[in-house]
């Protein structure tokens, strides 16, 4: 750790954040929940929202301080079922938006981990009013974030609604939390590493350019946790105390930008895709989306290893331009990579990012002048595939795909899928621009490629 500690990089953020005006971390800060509420939001009354795991762990805590400080509460609490788990649809977002809406001026308290902070904030969001969430885990860095991961008829993309007014954080409680939710938490960070990468590479590009604070905001503290793993999977105080700090950091800075560029790139987009096809909504618990993220985070790197020892100078414009798919060619392909439930989503996405003619042979040349530059930049900010997924084995998150039942030519497959179905630029566009994905793939599940060297964990 630095001796930067949480709260004044927290504080100094919340200075970036036009929605989070309030963040309580540290030790009891649950005892502060109903300060933090009133000071919020004056006299309204809290409907307390909850699922049965979270509020098993949380909700008589949380009740307590909402009394002591003399707020009002609008109804019983709302406590969703939770065996299940409680699943991000739209289908659990309009039952709290419901309640809610029978409650003139009441504000939402939610208790949660990541999946209900997002039904929470979009149903709140939907209606226009505020709410304050009680973090149970140290899991994902959605819960300061703008927006929303809710799938729609199977298809989850972030929806559009305001971050919280207030978190609670209360160190002690996110310690407790079960480890495969700390381990979650470590896979959705780790994503950032890559992520970083290809926000530099659309930043030369001229593609999407990097915001400095918010850059900052997620990287200065995501690898000085991602270095710690053993820490992490021991729940070591200091270890968890940072996981959950620089989680709340990354939520902060997509807040800031109203995008989750800074946090998340093609490794999300791997996480996405699976769980747009639904993949592991059949287990109990069913898979994280931070397990997931991590893979992605192991593909990435694959991916950029590949990329940075091409000879970029030594690519054929006029035969990549000549090769490049028109309309009608771009949608056989999307239609046959991925799912019947999201492929016209996925075409719309493709067409929009596929450049051609002109436009593809002006995107050629940038490459060709700002490769060394982006090499550079993307060796310093990148780590390994093989030391990426030895930071995930010993944080205790599954680091091979077939530990979370993808198998390797359904995990091939995904390469292509993943591109797919987001606008957002990274190493698979640029892949795709310079006519090389095809061949990187094959690279890495050769013999003697990594995925190759890599078959079974």
């Amino acid at each position: 750790m630095t001796t930067d500690r949480p709260a004044s990089r927290i504080e100094r953020a919340l200075r970036t954040a036009d929605e989070t005006r309030v963040i309580e971390l540290g030790s009891g800060a649950i005892r502060r929940t109903g300060r933090v509420f009133a000071d919020l939001f004056d006299s309204s009354p809290a409907l307390v929202v909850a699922d049965e795991n979270t509020f098993a762990r949380a909700g008589e805590a949380v009740l307590a301080s909402l009394r002591e400080a003399g707020v009002p509460l609008a109804a019983d609490p709302l406590v969703l079922p939770g065996r299940p788990t409680l699943y991000g649809d739209y289908t659990n977002v309009t039952i709290v938006r419901e309640r809610l809406a029978a409650l003139p001026g009441a504000v939402a308290c939610s208790i949660a981990a990541g999946t209900l902070n997002d039904i929470t904030k979009l149903a709140s969001g939907e209606l226009g009013r505020p709410y304050l969430n009680v973090c149970t885990a140290p899991s994902v860095d959605g819960y300061s974030a703008f927006g929303a991961a809710i799938a729609i008829d199977g298809f989850k993309i972030t929806r559009s609604c305001p971050a919280p007014e207030g978190l609670v954080a209360d160190l002690d409680l996110l310690r407790t939390a079960p480890q495969r939710l700390t381990a979650t938490g470590f896979g959705d960070l780790s994503e950032k590493i890559p992520a970083g990468a290809d926000w530099i590479l659309a930043d030369e590009l001229g593609v999407e350019p990097i915001d400095p604070v918010a850059w900052s905001l997620v990287q200065d503290s995501a690898r000085e946790v991602l270095l710690r793993p053993e820490a992490v999977a021991a729940a070591d105080p200091d270890a968890i105390e940072a996981l959950s700090e620089a989680l709340l950091l990354s939520g902060l800075a997509m807040q800031a930008t109203k995008s989750s560029r800074p946090a998340s790139g093609a490794g999300h987009q791997f996480s996405h895709l699976w769980e747009m096809e639904g993949h592991g909504l059949d287990l109990e618990p069913p898979l994280s989306h931070g397990f997931k993220v991590g893979i992605g985070s192991i593909a990435s790197c694959a991916l950029w290893e590949v990329a940075l020892a091409l000879d970029v100078a030594a690519i054929d414009a006029d035969e990549v331009v000549s090769r490049a798919p028109a309309p009608a060619e771009l949608e056989r392909r999307v239609r046959r990579a991925v799912s019947p439930a999201f492929a016209d989503e996925a075409v719309v996405a493709s067409e929009r990012k596929q450049l051609r003619g002109t436009a593809l042979r002006e995107r050629l040349e940038r490459i060709r002048r700002a490769w060394p530059t982006i090499v550079a930049r993307a060796r310093e900010q990148l780590v390994g595939p093989a030391r990426m997924m030895e930071l995930l084995r010993a944080a205790g998150t599954p680091h091979h795909p077939v530990l979370i039942g993808i198998d390797m030519e359904r995990f091939r497959a995904s390469h292509h899928a993943a591109r797919m179905i987001r606008t957002r630029y990274t190493i698979l566009d640029v892949l795709a621009d310079l006519g090389a994905l095809d061949d990187a793939i094959d690279r890495l599940f050769a013999p003697d490629g990594f995925w190759g060297r890599h078959p079974e964990p």
